[in-house]
């Protein structure tokens, strides 16, 4: 399967292992995409300046991409100008890096709150919006998603733009992750599913893939540790 072309879309770091994820793949001649997480990750509670920061350092060391969180409280407590500007500022930091925003939805209350995160995201210059850091006790459900993937049809009617849609946090095999085509593929169309537009963030899928490679490739499933994610 190697002449396959089949890879993740990204490798994602924490801001202080960009540069040993730059080197890695370079080493192995390997041309996927470093994105790191920033902004505080995974609460968004530190200062706005040391957010701006580390979005900065992540993207001089070699990030493409950015996954930023938003401060919930913005949101739970109606400063939505505040959340807007914060997010423009955070774009302006990214400069050519792709900037993903991770809402969090599992702790902003409402499907009312997720749209209008979602919307402020992508008009604040958001490239994705993502549900979740995977570490909140509620990530990537189908409601959220739902509001979410609604969003960007509205947001893409509006102004001709096309925003990407990024999952996270609970989908651990493929059979979960074909759900998850479907529901984008029903919700936007085939247009949307290709990795400029459509990601999954989960890095236990990532072993049962491999998983279900290997059975296609020789008609029996490996075992867990015979896999190099495991």
């Amino acid at each position: 399967m190697h002449d396959k072309g089949i890879t993740t879309a990204a490798v994602c770091v924490y801001p202080a292992r960009v540069c040993d994820a730059v080197k890695a793949l370079k080493a192995a001649g390997c041309n996927i995409p470093v994105a790191s997480v920033a902004a505080g990750f995974p609460a968004g509670q530190t200062h706005l300046k040391t957010r701006l920061e580390e979005i900065r350092l992540a993207v001089e060391d070699g990030a493409t991409e950015i996954d930023v969180v938003i401060n919930r409280s913005l949101v739970l407590t109606g400063q939505w100008e505040a959340l807007y500007d914060e997010i423009r500022q955070f774009r302006k930091a990214c400069g050519e890096a792709h900037l993903k925003t991770i809402l969090a939805t599992g702790e902003l209350g409402t499907l009312t709150n997720v749209y209008k995160a979602s919307m402020i995201a992508m008009m604040a210059g958001s490239d994705f919006i993502k549900t979740s850091t995977g570490k909140e006790t509620v990530n990537a459900t189908f409601p959220v998603a739902i509001v979410m993937l609604r969003a960007i049809r509205d947001f893409f009617w509006k102004t001709g733009n096309k925003i990407g849609f990024k999952p996270a946090g609970g989908i651990r095999s493929a059979k979960d992750s074909l759900a998850w085509l479907s529901l984008v593929k029903e919700e936007l169309g085939d247009e949307w599913l290709k990795p400029e537009l459509f990601r999954i963030g989960a890095s236990t899928l990532l072993s049962d893939i491999e998983r279900q490679i290997y059975h296609h490739v020789t008609g029996r499933y490996a075992a867990y540790h015979d896999l190099p994610m495991s």
